[in-house]
């Protein structure tokens, strides 16, 4: 069958839809059957599926004339989602397309939520379309024979490209795609990514930076017009002096119209926590909507996710609210509008919600923006200024993660073992392990067989064999089930299941938050009061409540920093409160007020100004710096100036910081004069500054258990019957100062420290912002009380420390009302 034949084909299927194929899906189709490996970049909503799954099935059809009498069965393709939620939407339009042009093929689904039924059934006999996660991959990878499972496959495509670079997923991606490379000998690499700014990069981390595969490939952009609204919610009141979280409940009630006007809403919160807070709130105030709202996270039990995801295509569902486990492309064709519920911190992020609504081709796609608090409009202002100029963030790619390759090496040496001389050569044509020296790679070795230097003596860290030809083999059943119960890069708080007393299963809650609890104790998980009843093997008990609480369980990842790109927006909007009122947006117009004030004690900083506040109130004396680079590097810079300071002067600081700026506490007053005088916003040795400011060791010990848990040193336990947080803390602290005292040059222990300073403490960014700053005026202003920008980081400080026991709001309430009189 020649090419044009197999696009007639493709051609009708469409015009059977009364659609018309885009140039994009096309061009992929005919580069795909060109044997081309590439990267597709595509708006969400745009048939990207569509464009990679057709070119699959002509590609199988053109292979097997006879294809409507006769079927091949076997693995042909893979297509890899980082969400469950995605699956079923990729199996639908996969199982429609494959049925309508004749063809026999199968798709199935393999990811945690597939039962053990199924994956015996796969093993028996694997479908010919299998969509799987990274972490799913892998455990086929430490299959007996996963070469058998893998030979005839033609096409991988990592859906959401943009969602795992930058991550240790991305990271095992890469690791999986260099062994396929091997094993299959006609594999079509295909990456799809939505948004993303650095997308050649992207493109190299996928195929490898010096493969063939890179040089045989090609970059495909969709030429779509995407037209995306954002309309921000303005108070009617604006308050002069914003705190968090405040603002963002007093707004519930603009909320109510905006769902009432639409088939379906969703509701984007950042945290699971604010998730639960929101429908709870509703609820609360609008009963009437109870059976017609519900709540979508990925701590929810997966009957209940898949629910609400059906509830939403069918209609049924009046408003979702909803955290990032309903961010990426799932299919859902009747949501009119999004609600974002505070910043959501980066511009990729928002414009990927944003494309829910209007989910189709040339629909236009509206997302409402709710403030938590007043500065945040300026945020929404940036946001405004990213859709116009289509501005997105890079992800920047992890290098030599030594653990995710332990555990990868591993993984090989369960299933049918490895050689290392092969293995060796198809990292190095990986991204992110390129730069590893033969040096470095004797000592992973090493580690695998006599788990590193110091451990010698510690038969539990001998995972590996090296057998007479050479190859590197588990031959321990312990080991290899161990291994296989922890595959995987996410790392988190040790998760407990949630069941009632009599067996129903809820969701996962994280160990921190239960073991605050106590029998009897009340707290609103899934949209339920839930009373607390007790804990048993891994398990919390609990029974319904009619109690009233405020008790919301919070779970790690609530911690989300603005992105380069969106702080340098956030920056250029504030900076437009000094020009004429017709250059600036309606929401820099709203905050008139609150600017006012500011102005009134303090100023608003211009382009070629940095600002520092001082002023003392009765929890000693404040002084606040505003950079706008985000909470990240606020929390690196405050450390480092508050070590600077503390040379010249003896003094002791606490620390707080927010996406705006960082304060330096302390009971007696610096002399700012002095900081600006020597010039403490200097980068020179600022590496060197920033490991004695920060208690380095501290974070490097903190970021070790993840290094740990993920190369195999410590085990985190067995479904049901996990290892308490508090023992995994132990065992990797006990690990990691047994490295730091006798054998320093461990790659594990040095990589800890790498990945502190360079993911959580973002030192790129710093030294760029402190470079900055040498460019500004310092701006220096004496105040006499706290200002509109100092507030935010000052209520934020009280909630965490809970300095009195009245209640915090009333507090806080007061303390503004005092503020505004003049």
């Amino acid at each position: 069958m020649t090419r044009d034949q197999l696009y007639d084909i493709a051609a009708s299927w469409f015009q059977s839809q009364d659609w018309e194929p885009f140039p994009f899906q096309k061009q992929t189709w005919k580069a795909f059957l060109q044997g081309k490996h590439g990267l597709l970049n595509a708006p969400t909503g745009s048939g990207k599926t569509y464009a990679l799954w057709f070119p699959i099935v002509l590609n199988y059809i053109k292979k097997n004339p006879e294809y409507k009498k006769k079927h091949k069965k076997g693995l042909k393709a893979i297509w890899i989602t980082p969400l469950r939620a995605l699956s079923h939407e990729i199996k639908q339009s996969a199982e429609q397309v494959a049925t309508d042009l004749g063809t026999q093929m199968t798709v199935a689904i393999r990811s945690g939520d597939t039962s053990t039924k199924e994956r015996a059934r796969q093993k028996k006999q694997m479908p010919d379309l299998l969509i799987t996660t990274p972490e799913s991959l892998q455990l086929l990878l430490a299959t007996k024979g996963y070469d058998k499972i893998f030979k005839n496959c033609s096409a991988i495509v990592v859906d959401e490209w943009h969602e795992l670079l930058g991550t240790k997923r991305g990271v095992q991606m890469e690791l999986g795609l260099s062994r396929l490379r091997t094993i299959s000998k006609n594999l079509r690499i295909w990456g799809i990514s939505a948004t993303i700014g650095n997308l050649e990069q992207a493109r190299q981390v996928l195929l490898g930076p010096s493969s063939q595969a890179l040089e045989k490939s090609i970059m495909i952009k969709a030429n779509l017009k995407k037209k995306i609204t954002v309309k921000s919610i303005i108070p009617k009141e604006m308050e002069t002096f914003p705190w968090r979280g405040h603002l963002g409940i007093r707004l519930l009630e603009d909320v109510v119209p905006i769902i009432n006007a639409s088939k379906t809403t969703l509701l984007f919160t950042n945290t699971r926590s604010q998730c639960e807070i929101w429908f709870q709130k509703i609820l609360e105030k609008h009963p009437e909507y109870a059976g017609e709202i519900a709540m979508h996270h990925g701590s929810i039990n997966k009957e209940t996710r898949v629910w609400v995801e059906n509830a939403i295509r069918n209609e049924s569902l009046k408003a979702v609210v909803c955290t990032s486990s309903l961010d990426l492309g799932v299919d859902f064709a009747p949501v009119e509008t999004v609600v974002q519920i505070g910043g959501p911190k980066g511009i990729a992020r928002f414009l990927q919600r944003a494309g829910r609504s209007g989910h189709r081709p040339g629909k236009e796609s509206v997302i409402y923006f709710l403030p938590t608090h007043a500065i945040e409009l300026v945020e929404a202002s940036a946001l405004q200024q990213a859709v116009k100029q289509r501005a997105v963030e890079d992800r920047m790619p992890y290098l030599n993660s030594y653990d995710v390759l332990l555990q990868y090496l591993t993984t090989l040496a369960i299933s049918d073992g490895f050689y290392p001389e092969e293995i060796y050569q198809e990292i190095k044509q990986t991204f992110c392990y390129q730069a590893v020296s033969e040096d470095q790679w004797q000592w992973l070795l090493n580690f695998l067989v006599m788990g590193s230097q110091s451990l010698q003596s510690y038969d539990e860290y001998k995972k590996v064999e090296v057998e007479e030809d050479g190859k590197f083999k588990v031959n321990n059943r312990g080991v290899a089930m161990r291994h296989r119960f922890q595959i995987g890069t996410i790392v988190g708080d040790a998760n407990l299941t949630v069941r009632y007393q009599k067996g129903g299963y809820i969701g996962t809650i994280e160990e921190y938050f239960i073991s605050k609890l106590k029998a009897g104790d009340v707290f609103t998980f899934a949209g339920r009061n839930l009373e607390f009843l007790r804990i048993k093997e891994m398990q919390v008990h609990v029974r319904n409540s009619s109690k009233k609480t405020n008790k919301v369980p919070a779970w790690g990842g609530g911690r989300m920093t603005l992105s380069a790109q969106m702080s340098k927006l956030l920056r250029e909007e504030l900076y437009t409160v000094s020009l004429d009122k017709k250059d600036q947006s309606k929401e820099i117009k709203s905050l008139l007020p609150m600017f006012n004030q500011q102005r009134f004690e303090s100023i608003v900083p211009r382009p070629d100004e940095f600002l520092i506040e001082t002023f003392k109130t009765r929890d000693g004396y404040h002084h606040l710096f505003y950079p706008f680079e985000g909470r990240f590097v606020h929390e690196a810079m405050g450390s480092l100036l508050g070590y600077r300071i503390s040379l010249l002067s003896p003094i002791t600081f606490s620390l707080a910081f927010n996406d705006y700026g960082f304060e330096l506490l302390s009971d007696k007053e610096i002399d700012i004069q002095q900081v600006i005088d020597n010039n403490l916003f200097s980068t020179e040795f600022m590496l060197d500054d920033l490991q004695k400011s920060l208690n380095s060791t501290e974070m490097a010990r903190r970021k070790f258990r993840d290094i740990a848990v993920i190369s195999g040193m410590v085990f985190t336990g067995y479904p049901d019957k996990g290892v308490k947080m508090k023992h995994l803390q132990s065992s990797s602290q006990l690990l990691f100062n047994v490295f730091r005292d006798y054998e320093n040059d461990n790659l594990l222990y040095q990589q800890a420290f790498t990945e502190t300073f360079e993911h959580q403490l973002e030192e790129g960014r710093l030294r760029i912002s402190l470079e900055r700053i040498a460019t500004q005026e310092i701006v220096w202003k004496s105040c006499s009380k706290p200002t509109p920008f100092s507030f935010p980081l000052i209520t934020d400080r009280m909630s965490r420390e809970k300095l009195s026991s009245e209640k915090l709001a009333d507090r806080i309430k007061r303390m503004a009302a005092i503020l505004t009189k003049k």
